[in-house]
């Protein structure tokens, strides 16, 4: 499946569970020699009162806590198989809510077009997001940080169940972010690394942004990068509080709830095809055994 062009190779563990080891994801996300995936998800038992429970691994083998994209994409799973307009979909991050945005279908046959996920509140403080040391997140003194040589003005941070660092530039195309995105993923300041933000800000209500997402490079789109670089510009009054985020793939609509603090973010959720994975694939999956 994919959000905007972010894809996603997602295995249903529900009723038969199995362990992946770095060197599998890595095979499984690998474009030429495996499926080929920005981020391989697996959706297993929910451990609580939630409908599954969302594991997320990076291309190079590193599991993350949060992916907005395949929080959508899950939601579309989970409501078209219950027929229910919301789903629940647990995270080491929390419980994220999703609800259809749009749906179609007959009787008994609901199909999501749109999906809208309470991706909670932000989280601003430095030891939260986390940073190495104190510092005010809304405008970070980042060229102020030894090793930093990017000829960037400081970004704002934020977690949005991972970390986040949103620069706020004139033209997001005047940056290449193949060659900035790594050194600024690994900089001292991030001890977990983080998700790199261009935004640039088209009016009140519009975004332009591109992402470098952590352990995976450039992609199309980042649902928390875009719900990232939409607070981040609204905790600076440069945006109203419903904002449209257009990335490469297409457009997100973020909304910052003032009465909750939760972020809500509205996209699609496409399904590309479905099908078994090769004996040759298998053979890297080590499944578990249950009582």
């Amino acid at each position: 499946m994919h959000g905007l062009g972010n894809d996603f190779l997602i295995i249903d563990a529900r009723t038969e569970p199995f362990e992946l080891s770095e060197a599998s994801v890595r095979l499984l996300a690998d474009r030429k020699l495996g499926v080929g995936c920005d981020q391989l998800i697996v959706m297993e038992p929910p451990r609580g009162q939630g409908d599954t429970y969302m594991r997320i691994w990076n291309p190079d083998g590193g599991e993350v806590e949060a992916c907005g994209n395949a929080t959508r994409c899950l939601g579309r799973i989970l409501m078209e198989e219950s027929g229910k307009a919301e789903a629940v979909i647990e995270t080491v991050a929390g419980d994220l809510k999703a609800r259809s945005a749009k749906s179609s279908g007959g009787p008994g046959i609901v199909t999501v077009d749109m999906v809208t996920v309470d991706m909670g509140r932000p989280r601003f403080d430095w030891q939260d997001i986390p940073l190495r040391e104190s510092m005010d997140t809304r405008l970070i003194d980042y060229m102020a940080v030894p090793g930093t040589a990017f000829g960037l003005t400081g970004p704002s941070a934020v977690n949005i169940g991972n970390p986040h660092c949103v620069f706020f530039v004139e033209d997001v195309h005047a940056h290449d972010l193949q060659a900035l995105g790594p050194g600024i993923e690994n900089h001292m300041l991030f001890p977990e690394r983080t998700n790199v933000g261009f935004a640039e800000v088209r009016g009140s209500g519009k975004i332009r942004l591109r992402v470098w997402e952590r352990g995976t490079g450039e992609t199309q789109a980042c649902g928390t990068g875009a719900c990232a670089a939409a607070v981040c510009a609204m905790r600076q009054s440069l945006t109203d509080r419903t904002v449209d985020v257009e990335l490469d793939g297409g457009t997100l609509t973020i909304e910052w709830d003032a009465a909750t603090d939760h972020i809500f973010m509205t996209g699609p959720a496409t399904l590309a095809y479905r099908g078994e994975l090769a004996p040759e694939l298998l053979g890297v999956l080590v499944k578990t055994t249950t009582a």
